[in-house]
């Protein structure tokens, strides 16, 4: 083997039969590789590292690292050799039929289940160019192009069969969502690439800054019982625990009947946005209407569940919130999460620590001041103005 972190090396190098590269020993499993040019030019880059479930060497190209001077090439492809071998080694590349990058996003639908992800897939991947793109070729160019169509995509206001479409231009913070399913499947079998290279694939996905916006639509609590009458009685515990607690809607609708403790008045939610599982304890009030609800079905079976026995989703509780918002003759934007933002409103307005409100919503401290750090400012200006001399 040569040693290809010496210039003068690589220059002298020949092509070898049937494309070769010369191998560079990283340590044990995982290697660095340079095909030298054969009509002048920068010479390509390989990674091989060695995959003990399938008995075999897996190998990746790198790219020329064209925007690199000479005695930074060899460090930028050290890096990213390492970087495979240790997705190879962590078991982050699992068939060799994921070749494309049509294939890993299906193989991500396959490790991680997900409407919101199927339905970004099927909109803007499988019919888009980027789905017959080899992984081993995709470039930073690739998913800058891809991105340019997306963001150029109108975003659907109203997916109802009946009547016209409705339509608006995508906004960036629905740019950034539609964008992170993508981001997850191709972190899954490909390592980033080198920053400023044409192989830091990653760079072309990164999110908008500032994009996501304060949520501003508020409803008062006699609101929110004109919206709990007017609901249909299938959909009413659930909008009412809505009403009461600070989760997110996928939270609350996957929660089980055994998620709730009858004698310490604890909630345990177990799967939400930031992944880690947490215990919040409610008042006598909340934890009799969760008590009634538990006692109606096993353990194992969805705390607020629908007509047919199965949980909740974003597609079975939209229209009948519509309905309702409709015969309450509330503002038409009304949607599940404006009743989160309406109860975290309240939390943080009676004075409840920001810390306290963040570890009940499941969200960092920072999102609460953003968004709603102004109401402890204005109360704070209040208090001030009553003290005044």
């Amino acid at each position: 083997m040569v040693d290809l972190s010496r210039i003068g090396n690589r220059e002298r190098l020949k092509p070898r039969a049937g494309d070769e590269p010369h191998w560079h020993r990283l340590r044990a499993g995982c290697f660095v590789g340079y095909r030298p040019p054969k009509r002048g030019g920068k010479g390509n880059w390989f990674a091989r590292a060695y995959d003990a479930e399938n008995v075999r060497y897996k190998r990746k190209a790198l790219g020329n690292y064209g925007a690199l001077a000479g005695h930074e090439v060899f460090t930028a492809a050290r890096k990213d050799a390492e970087a495979w071998a240790q997705l190879v080694e962590a078991g982050g590349v699992h068939s060799e039929k994921i070749e494309t990058v049509e294939d890993a996003c299906r193989a991500y639908l396959h490790y991680r289940p997900g409407k919101i992800a199927e339905g970004v897939f099927r909109r803007h991947i499988f019919d888009d160019p980027i789905a017959r793109v080899r992984l081993d070729r995709l470039r930073l160019r690739h998913l800058r192009e891809w991105r340019k169509r997306l963001e150029a995509a109108p975003a659907i206001v109203s997916r109802s069969k009946v009547g016209e479409q409705r339509t608006k231009p995508r906004a960036p913070s629905t740019v950034n969502r539609d964008m992170v399913p993508l981001r997850a499947a191709l972190r899954r079998v490909l390592a980033p690439g080198t920053p400023n290279t044409d192989s830091a694939w990653q760079e072309a996905l990164k999110p908008f800054r500032g994009a996501d916006r304060p949520r501003e639509l508020y409803l008062d609590r006699d609101q929110r019982r004109k919206l709990l009458d007017a609901a249909d009685g299938e959909v009413t515990p659930f909008l009412h625990a809505l009403c009461l607690l600070p989760l997110r809607p996928g939270a609350l609708a996957r929660l089980r009947a055994g998620d709730f403790d009858k004698r310490t008045h604890s909630l345990l939610i177990g799967r939400d946005k930031n992944g880690r599982a947490r215990k919040i304890t409610v008042p006598a009030t909340i934890a009799e209407f969760l008590a009634n609800e538990a006692e109606k079905r096993k353990a194992s079976e969805p705390l607020f569940a629908r007509q047919n026995g199965k949980a909740w989703d974003k597609d079975a509780w939209k229209y009948p919130i519509k309905r309702a918002v409709d015969i309450a003759e509330l503002p038409s934007a009304t949607s599940a999460y404006t009743l989160r933002h309406s109860v975290l409103t309240d939390l943080v307005r009676v004075g409840l620590p920001i810390l306290t409100v963040a570890q009940m919503a499941g969200t960092s401290v920072a999102m609460i001041e953003r968004h709603y750090g102004h109401l402890v400012r204005d109360d704070a200006e209040q208090a001030l103005a009553r003290i005044a001399i």
